[in-house]
């Protein structure tokens, strides 16, 4: 496997610089298993584990809770990347755990925010992303299907946005001092 860098100094074992885009291309904190089941995980009833909020019956939003419909997703930019328009839950370990955003961008399917990587924001009905900004939301990479994530795809969105830590932003990937 070839990977998307170039080695940062001449010794046996250097680190790589990624030469790519190294949030899609897998690099560092953005790291994904290519051997991951590219399959949903499954309950014990056989049914796909995560699933969106609107295909199921029976479930909501604790009325106590801010419901994220509607909502604006603010990049760490603080530019709109777009709007809620589904809630992903979890079947076996009942919480929600993506966010489902249409983007902007005609001709684009919508992407999924992890539940970890965001702020809900009841007052101004906001949803905060430190993780990347505005700008790196139509690339967050998209599930086959609408209604099912695999394993593999998890893993693949959930790098995205921990990449986007380190490399959406070059100063992160600086030293402090």
């Amino acid at each position: 496997m070839t990977l998307p860098g170039k080695p940062h100094g001449k010794h046996p074992g250097a680190a790589l610089t990624p030469t790519g885009n190294p949030m899609k291309d897998g690099m560092g904190p953005a790291a994904w298993n290519p051997d991951r089941a590219d399959r949903p995980d499954y309950t014990h009833d056989g049914r796909p584990r995560m699933q969106p909020m609107s295909k199921l019956t029976g479930w909501s939003i604790e009325a106590r809770d801010p419901d994220p419909h509607g909502m604006t997703v603010i990049g760490a930019d603080g530019v709109a990347a777009g709007t809620v328009v589904d809630v992903w839950v979890d079947l076996a370990e009942p919480q929600l755990r993506y966010l489902q955003v249409e983007l902007p961008v005609e001709d684009q399917t919508d992407i999924l925010l992890p539940m970890g990587y965001c702020r809900i924001r009841r007052r101004d009905r906001t949803v905060r992303v430190k993780a990347i900004k505005s700008h790196h939301f139509p690339d967050v990479p998209r599930t086959r299907a609408p209604d099912k994530i695999t394993l593999l795809e998890e893993d693949k969105i959930v790098a995205y946005y921990a990449g986007g830590y380190m490399y959406a932003d070059p100063s992160r990937s600086e030293p402090l001092f």
